[in-house]
């Protein structure tokens, strides 16, 4: 079981130049990578109503999950689809535009320009036309994986990770410009900031990598393998781990800051932490959502306990935490970001096996139905 778990295990990618500022947040009407940012953190800048209620629902063709978070840019949601299908939904009516048939996806979209790239779970990397869902070009790599994370843009280069795939970078013909290999391969998003990507494996190892070639420029052990994509604020990166940690990285200093490991029933962390100016939230296999102080690990309030495994990644929006988790019952809480306090409670179609996404007033998830929710304001 534990092999077949370290084969499994994924990695995270954060980028700093000669300093790294604290990460600017999403456009309050956009959301285009699957972590809000390029650096990963969760956080969105728009401000979402008291009380979340349904403004419309996307159904895909068929009822296949949505693994993956929703991106979003200019007035339209791009969602990925275990149904072979990447649709386009307009933000405001929750109408179709056009929809492309690829293959099973459980990775998030990611838009810069007037291009969608997605990687599905055979290792292709595609471009769409997101004016038309026409294929511009598709990318399809030697030693092919299973895409779960979302790409991330390295100026105009695209970068994408799998587990049995090197960490790769492409330009914007689809060509590849470089790629870096680490024993078992990548599944996390990465994520980049200044002209570094950082890469923790299966190696149990923490890789800061050039991003303008592909060279390793250091690393450091960390406690074990990356189960999530890590964030970075200023000078530290955050990343929860398949042996139950969540471990701070100092990027100046080049050394772990500081761990964390609940003391009762550890259980691993699959689920990206959402990083505050204070906190840092995310949620773990023992069916429970912590926030932890970003300068020591320490709890700031007790952990939330829900229904399920939390494998989807909180987002932080306004005083708000939102989350769901892996139960039959199909929860999704919206949490106080000061106190981990419950404020609301939805229930779904579905499990939310998507992570969330905000742009403008609106949050969106998918279900494992294959249902988009836009929650809001009516």
């Amino acid at each position: 079981m534990l092999r077949a778990l370290l084969a499994a295990s994924l990695l995270a990618f954060i980028g700093v130049g000669a300093a790294v500022p604290q990460p600017p947040a999403p456009a309050a009407g956009e959301w285009p990578v699957f972590r809000g940012t390029p650096q990963s953190t969760g956080v969105a800048v728009a401000e979402l109503p008291d009380e979340l209620v349904e403004r419309w629902v996307f159904t895909c063709d068929k009822a296949d999950a949505i693994e993956s978070a929703p991106a979003v840019a200019d007035g339209v949601v791009y969602v990925a689809s275990a149904d072979k299908h990447l649709y386009a939904v307009d933000l405001k009516t929750g109408t179709g535009k056009w929809k492309v048939k690829l293959k099973v996806m459980k990775a998030s979209p990611a838009v810069k320009g007037n291009r969608v790239y997605v990687g599905d779970v055979e290792g292709n990397v595609y471009a769409i036309d997101a004016n038309t869902g026409n294929k511009v070009w598709q990318y399809t790599p030697e030693s092919g994986g299973e895409i779960v994370s979302g790409c991330n843009f390295y100026g105009d280069n695209i970068l994408v990770a799998a587990q049995g795939m090197p960490v790769t970078c492409l330009n914007p013909k689809g060509e590849k410009v470089w790629e870096f290999a680490i024993d078992g391969g990548s599944n996390g998003c990465p994520t980049v900031s200044g002209d570094t990507v950082f890469a923790s494996g299966c190696d149990s190892k923490f890789h800061a990598i050039d991003a303008k070639n592909g060279k390793e420029q250091w690393s450091i052990d960390i406690p074990g393998q990356a189960a999530a994509t890590t964030a970075v604020a200023d000078d530290v990166a955050y990343v929860g781990t398949v042996t139950n940690q969540v471990v701070a990285v100092d990027l100046k200093a080049k050394k772990v800051l500081w761990e964390f490991e609940a003391k009762v029933k550890a259980q691993p962390f699959y689920s990206s932490a959402a990083v505050t100016e204070e906190l840092v939230i995310l949620g773990s296999r023992d069916k429970k959502v912590y926030a932890l102080d970003r300068k020591t690990g320490e709890p700031k309030w007790p952990p939330f306990v829900t229904e399920g495994i939390v494998d989807p990644s909180p987002v932080v929006a306004g005083g708000r935490v939102y989350v769901g988790c892996l139960s039959q019952t199909a929860e999704f809480y919206v949490l106080d970001v000061k106190t981990g306090k419950k404020k609301q409670e939805l229930t779904l179609d579905g499990t939310a096996c998507g992570s969330p996404a905000v742009a403008g007033d609106c949050l969106l998830v998918g279900t494992e139905k294959g249902k988009l929710y836009c929650l809001g304001k009516k």
